[in-house]
């Protein structure tokens, strides 16, 4: 199993970002509370991954820390919820957030989470509560966005980023469309106001 993964950005286009190590390219998938973090292209970065084999595709997910990896993994067992839709959840709620709302039973502030309707929400609480303090690693708070000036086709990868979310086209265009705010909006800040927007 990949555990982690230390190279060199290369590139994102969320959710997806590609990293060199030792001259190999590993294409990894990772919540945008990642993506809002990352540093430029080019420069090093280390990722706290998880990999996933099928018979039609072997993927890689990758985390800003050991802790929200092992929250994913747990994510992952409940039933119903798969690695497409944990990666869902976690991109519309930092780690320690969605670890205090489960253990404080908070169902109503889980099914604002874009991904999260009632009954899952009722399903991490119910099946997750005992888990939480097994995990390794602690809860850290991630770091804040980087805003960085978007390219002119940031919307797009917007909109694509929130269809692999599991999004319709229609309601990921319009979402984006209500959250640019100017010429120069980040992929990054189109799709965090975007989600946002979708959870309400």
């Amino acid at each position: 199993m990949i555990g982690q993964l230390r190279g060199t950005l290369i590139e994102k286009r969320p959710p997806r970002l590609l990293l060199e190590v030792g001259g190999v390219g590993y294409e990894v998938e990772a919540p945008m509370t990642v993506f809002y973090s990352l540093p430029e292209v080019g420069a090093e970065l280390t990722l706290h991954t998880h990999f996933v084999v099928r018979e039609d595709a072997q993927l890689l997910y990758g985390f800003a820390s050991r802790y929200e990896r092992e929250l994913f993994r747990s994510l992952i067992r409940v039933n119903g919820v798969g690695p497409k839709m944990g990666l869902a959840i976690l991109s519309g709620i930092e780690a320690d957030r969605l670890a205090a709302c489960i253990r404080d039973q908070d169902t109503t502030s889980l099914v604002k989470v874009p991904g999260i309707g009632k009954k899952t929400a009722e399903r991490l609480v119910i099946e997750m509560s005992d888990r939480l303090d097994k995990l390794d690693g602690a809860p850290t708070a991630l770091p804040g966005p980087v805003v960085v000036d978007g390219p002119p086709d940031a919307r797009a990868d917007a909109i694509a980023a929130l269809e692999a979310l599991g999004y319709r086209y229609k309601d990921a265009s319009a979402a984006v469309s209500k959250a640019g705010e100017g010429d120069h909006d980040s992929s990054e800040e189109l799709i965090r106001r975007a989600l946002r927007s979708l959870a309400r």
